[in-house]
């Protein structure tokens, strides 16, 4: 896998088909980013599970805090890396461990070392991409802001119960 491009068909097949996150890194604080992508993300119908030591056993976004994906007792599909690049392999290596399909790091964090572990076990992986951001773009909920639409039209978008657009994230989509 190219890790400086990824195919738009490989990112939504991620978010369509994996729908338990595991966010290391998660914050309680509402001004932090990890808190806005987890919010974002609980709102479009995934269930994330905030991983964050100095919280444990509180409560962010409704969602028990764990100390460590280990303390996790249900199945992972996404393990979403909000901490610094090199934490990635430590925490690649605990994904691995817990049977986690994919390992998801976010806008600023690269591991190759850490992407390479976890290939070669048989997970996807995203580096240096946050899904909050790729689920809107994907979905068609940033081109209402006129953000990557690389169109123009007079076309109402066809929207969900909620009045979110979806038709884009569909994997037939392209």
């Amino acid at each position: 896998m190219n890790h400086d491009s990824y195919p738009d068909a490989y990112i939504r097949h991620i978010l369509v088909h994996h729908r338990i996150i595991a966010m290391v890194g998660a914050s309680a604080n509402p001004s932090r980013p990890s808190y806005y992508a987890m919010k974002y993300l609980k709102q479009k119908g995934f269930r994330v599970i905030p991983v964050n030591p100095g919280q444990e056993g509180k409560e962010i976004l409704g969602e028990k805090v764990y100390a460590s994906l280990g303390d996790i007792r249900e199945p992972i599909d996404i393990v979403d890396i909000f901490r610094a690049s090199d934490s990635a392999l430590p925490i690649t290596e605990e994904a691995i461990k817990i049977g986690a399909r994919v390992v998801w790091m976010q806008l600023g964090v690269r591991n190759d070392e850490a992407a390479k572990l976890a290939e070669e076990a048989g997970l996807k992986v995203v580096m240096n991409r946050c899904p909050k951001i790729e689920y809107g773009r994907l979905s068609g909920e940033l081109g209402w802001a006129g953000v990557n639409s690389r169109r123009i039209s007079t076309k109402r978008p066809v929207l969900d119960r909620k009045g979110v657009q979806h038709r884009l994230l569909r994997e037939d989509a392209d």
